[in-house]
């Protein structure tokens, strides 16, 4: 994304605007998301107020679907050579960024959408989404449009109007709405998006269950802790099972979390308070034994499900051609199951001595390894970008030790040079090139004080 300055649609007034006109899945796995949530492009004139997606050309690439798809706002009033002008340079880079056995005869047929619905049909018909999916989407993006125009005043009132309209799928874009304001560096967007969900959380029915869930699952997460501060048996995670009874979501909170608890000894210790037990004590431990036994059940079945898909992922792995580029790219698919699989699959192919496999391994381990690593950078330079204190940052520097070392400032110089290649002018790239060199002046600071 550029920073690009343009007349606001309504005022016209010069604003400053985060565009983004390529949308091609082949290098940005996100991109389709982007578009089809309406928050990339979203924007709101600090003059007149008015906000929603700016129009801006359009070339929308999918290599897998084989779709190559250009839209320019009529709006716009642009000739259709100005139009063919704009839109090539787009279509040349993401036909480039292909590499040449993946270019295949769509790339020189591109389809022409007349209308941004039109756009949105085409994209998600090759997903197998109708016409009508479509419309109920663009009509909860429509309400968070409202709900983020209303006044501090007005908004709870506005919430309870539309509160059979406010679902789940509402609060799923309203997150990635705030995570493309986030990586866009919007402080202002992030700001009302996170005042919008904390007011929905406040306001709504379905925010008012999440807000109470929360609650309680954090309740149940705190009284297992303190458990297990004494050390977790049998007997004492019963009397916290029986005692959080009367709420579905600790009983289920805490019985996940303490699985490996609920074994046989446990259920026959159950068993035998139950035999020994009568009248309304009896009935009420009877039916936790069965709400535990369901909620147990459960649980395996979704971790052998969970390892199923891990086995499956890495078997996939492992047969790839560039199995590093592959492991690279599955990294946001990864959780513990995938872990547990390649342990397991690294401790069988140690004991058969399969030299081949173990290498393998060790490949996907060492993308894993150094993504961490990054992970880890990259926190670290967000949290020295996010403070404005130069002081508070020298402290950051000093606190993070040998975290900052030479592969932090590999990292950094990486992190530059992709927002320079992309042709970012931004504030966050010149607050990152400031930060580059705060970096360096403590580095070679530090380095000055251990010669000496």
């Amino acid at each position: 994304m550029a920073k690009t300055s343009v007349a606001c649609p309504q005022c016209r007034q010069p604003i400053t605007v985060e565009l983004t006109r390529l949308f091609d899945t082949n290098t940005d796995p996100e991109a389709k998301q982007k578009l089809l949530s309406g928050s990339a492009n979203y924007f709101q004139c600090p003059v007149c107020g008015y906000q929603g997606i700016y129009p801006t050309p359009i070339v929308y690439h999918d290599p897998e679907k084989e779709l190559l798809l250009t839209f320019f706002p009529p709006d716009l009033h642009t000739p259709i050579n100005e139009q063919e002008r704009i839109i090539g340079p787009m279509i040349k880079k993401a036909m480039d960024d292909l590499p040449p056995e993946k270019r295949k005869s769509y790339l020189f047929r591109p389809q022409t959408m007349l209308t941004q619905q039109r756009l949105f049909e085409t994209i998600l018909e090759a997903d197998g989404i109708t016409p009508e999916m479509i419309k109920a989407q663009q009509e909860k993006l429509q309400l968070l449009q409202q709900l983020l125009g209303a006044s501090a005043e007005g908004l709870p009132e506005m919430i309870r109007q539309d509160d059979e309209k406010i679902d789940e799928e509402v609060f799923m874009l309203l997150s990635r709405l705030a995570q493309a304001s986030a990586a866009a560096g919007d402080r202002e967007s992030l700001t009302a998006l996170d005042t919008l969900q904390k007011a929905l959380l406040e306001h709504s029915t379905l925010g008012k269950t999440a807000a109470l869930e929360a609650a309680e699952t954090q309740e149940a997460v705190k009284e297992l802790q303190e458990l297990s501060k004494t050390g977790i048996t049998r007997e004492n995670l019963l009397e916290l099972l029986i005692k959080s009874a009367n709420s579905d979501i600790r009983l289920t909170t805490i019985a996940s979390m303490a699985r490996g608890g609920l074994d046989y000894s446990f259920f026959q210790i159950l068993s035998d308070k139950i035999e020994a037990s009568s009248g309304e004590e009896k009935d009420q431990l009877d039916s936790l034994r069965q709400r535990l036994l369901s909620i147990t059940e459960a649980v395996d079945e979704a971790m052998k499900k969970q390892l199923e898909e891990a086995q499956k992922l890495v078997n996939e792995l492992l047969e790839a051609e560039d199995i590093e580029k592959a492991t690279q790219e599955a990294l946001p698919l990864f959780s513990q199951a995938v872990a547990e699989v390649i342990n397991q699959e690294a401790q069988a192919a140690q004991a058969s001595k399969d030299e081949d496999k173990l290498r393998k391994l060790s490949q996907i381990i060492t993308v894993i390894q150094s993504a961490d690593s990054s992970n880890v950078y990259l926190e670290l330079i967000d949290a020295l970008l996010q403070e404005e204190n130069a002081e508070n940052r020298a402290k950051m520097l000093e606190e993070s030790g040998d975290l900052v070392d030479d592969e932090f400032m590999q990292v950094m110089g990486s992190l530059l040079g992709q927002m320079e290649q992309q042709g970012e002018q931004s504030e966050i790239l010149d607050r990152l090139k400031d930060l580059n060199r705060e970096v360096l002046r403590f580095t070679m600071k530090r380095n000055l004080q251990s010669a000496n």
